[in-house]
């Protein structure tokens, strides 16, 4: 007979962490079921750590709204259990006047998001923030900030097992299916092999997500991509005290200056089509010749002799190379059929900015069910 459980959620990254905490906070039995040894190590742990504004998205998505929302959130959040984060804000910066208008693009989508505190500056005030950067305008964000992510996931289990809820790692779940009273899940193999039975089930398995729900004859699924990213750290001093974006390309935004709490400087990262998940450097001088001339496209005196191979993060992409960007899909049983089960697919950037916010859609869409 299956052990029966309230709750389970499959993926202890910071979107399954947080989930697990918003159910576990209205007093159900929660049980996070993870793969790995330990929680967030993967796409959580290999990213800019930035929060974000919820400036490039579309005004009808759920990137847009959840990203502004979470941004408030995610402060408030750190404020109320001391996860340590800074706001140095974020400076989007035009290197030609052709991309001033990309800039009043940027606002009039940012403003019309939520993000309210956006300017638009002039090189000369771009001059006194950044003197090191060249460029003719600028987009400055003051709520652009940066945060300690193992700290954020560390407080979010805090909160998970403070009110009942437990961590299983090297717990992966092979597939589920749908019995009477709700839904049985496998997890393990062979001898260490069992089975779970749950009214409830969150699927935040993030590269993972869409493979479990293919194991378990679930339709219409999209399908998953690889992007790898490089980020190549800046070693000594930095020059910059604020983030430092170029105008985003297709796909990306641009290989940009971010700094973590310490105040180490890093740029990426970059767009690497790969073929599975695959978290390997690869230091092929061309690539560092690509770094080299997109940094110095808006920071002309990079030394280059400072740059060095950092790491890399693979986002769980659900468009193709050359397609838009696809907004996160949260599929609740209104798009499936299942009730008491929610499935998270491309949970990409802003993902860590809006994962409070994206726990409490999940959370709402199970009340639906």
């Amino acid at each position: 007979m299956p052990e029966l459980v309230e709750c389970v959620v499959v993926g202890a990254g910071v979107i399954g962490l947080a989930t697990a905490r918003a159910l576990a906070l209205e007093g159900r039995e929660v049980l996070v079921l993870e793969a790995e040894k330990t929680f967030g190590t993967q796409t959580s742990s290999r990213n800019s750590e930035v929060i974000h504004a919820g400036i490039y998205y579309p005004g009808d998505s759920l990137k847009a709204k959840l990203c502004v929302a979470g941004n408030r959130s995610i402060y408030a959040y750190c404020e109320k259990r001391g996860v340590e984060y800074q706001k140095p804000g974020k400076l989007i910066v035009a290197t030609s006047d052709g991309q001033v208008d990309v800039l009043r693009s940027y606002l009039q989508q940012g403003r019309a998001n939520g993000a309210a505190d956006l300017e638009l500056i002039s090189a000369q005030r771009l001059r006194q923030l950044e003197p090191d950067v060249s460029a003719v305008a600028a987009l400055w964000s003051p709520s652009t900030g940066i945060i300690d992510s193992h700290g954020l996931m560390l407080s979010l289990l805090g909160d998970v097992e403070n009110a009942g809820g437990t961590l299983v790692p090297q717990s992966r779940v092979n597939r589920f299916r749908t019995v009477s009273g709700g839904i049985e899940i496998d997890v393990g193999e062979g001898d260490t092999g069992m089975q779970l039975q749950t009214r409830l089930l969150v699927n935040a398995a993030g590269h993972g997500a869409i493979g479990l729900a293919r194991a378990s004859a679930m339709e219409n699924l999209p399908k998953s991509y690889f992007p790898a990213g490089h980020y190549f750290s800046y070693q000594g001093r930095s020059p910059f005290s604020h983030l430092v974006y170029p105008v985003a390309t297709a796909g990306s935004l641009g290989i940009h200056a971010t700094l973590d709490l310490g105040g180490q400087l890093k740029f990426g990262p970059d767009v690497d089509w790969r073929d599975r998940l695959d978290y390997s450097f690869d230091a092929a001088p061309a690539r560092r010749s690509h770094f080299e001339a997109s940094v110095r496209a808006y920071y002309p005196d990079l030394d280059a002799a400072r740059l060095q191979p950092g790491y890399v993060g693979v986002r769980p992409r659900i468009s193709a190379p050359g397609q838009p960007l696809a907004d996160f899909q949260i599929a609740g049983p209104g798009s499936h059929g299942i009730d008491g089960l929610v499935q998270l697919f491309g949970i990409e950037s802003p993902g860590l900015t809006a994962c409070l916010a994206i726990a409490d859609e999940v959370v709402s869409r199970m009340a639906r069910s």
